[in-house]
């Protein structure tokens, strides 16, 4: 039997006008503490985005994703932070195009498939 994990998820979303306050689901960022573990998975589709904010550049919006990929992966300034810190950097609350839902804990024996079944259930 496999050991159980503490996990933490947060829903990584595109604000596109923040006065409306609507958005769009466009990834999962998920992390367990113990096993040192930090994963991102970005799913953006532009026509989505279009669909509740006409006119907005969703070429730029998705670009500033990257930003995700780059923390989880540790890189730069990030190399050295825990994997905790760098998921309480990422869904720290912000008022910008890019933000995040409230973190969630779960528990589970299996990560990996944790992480697939959330990514289908809450972005794609």
């Amino acid at each position: 039997m496999q050991e159980m994990q503490l996990y933490e998820y947060a829903v990584v979303r595109i604000v596109p006008r923040i006065d409306r306050e609507e958005f769009i689901n466009v990834g999962l960022i998920m992390m367990c503490k113990r096993s040192k573990w930090l994963k991102v998975q970005l799913c953006p589709d532009p026509q989505r985005i279009i669909a509740i904010a006409r006119g907005v550049d969703t070429t730029h919006m998705i670009k500033q994703l990257d930003i995700f990929t780059q923390v989880a992966g540790g890189a730069g300034a990030f190399r050295d932070m825990p994997v905790e810190e760098r998921f309480r950097w990422l869904t720290a609350v912000k008022s910008t195009c890019i933000q995040t839902s409230r973190p969630h804990p779960g528990i589970t024996p299996d990560l990996e498939a944790t992480f697939a079944r959330l990514l289908d259930e809450l972005v794609k």
